[in-house]
């Protein structure tokens, strides 16, 4: 069996992982759930767009992809929020 060739595209790196960040800080404002389980929703996340939207069809491309999507979404996140607080001269308060 091959594995399929994935190919990055426009929609994974420019609409699929900031709307993925977007619905995961949506989650977090109404249903306030905690901050262990976030990074978890934001891959689950991934994987339901990634397998039914994504890449439907192909289930090994789209489980690749869906960790991929959720993943550089917490990445980008975290990244973006260290920058955020840095450019203010603020420290992270410890969980």
């Amino acid at each position: 069996m091959d594995f399929p060739t994935i190919h990055t595209n426009f929609w994974d790196a420019v609409i699929a992982i900031p709307v993925l960040i977007i619905l995961t800080q949506l989650i977090k404002i109404f249903f306030k759930p905690p901050a262990f389980l976030v990074p978890n929703i934001a891959v689950i996340l991934g994987l339901i767009i990634s397998i039914f939207i994504s890449h439907r069809g192909h289930l090994a491309t789209g489980i690749f992809m869906g960790f991929f999507y959720g993943y550089a979404a917490i990445g980008n996140y975290a990244s973006l929020k260290t920058s955020v607080l840095a450019f203010r001269g603020e420290k992270e308060d410890a969980p």
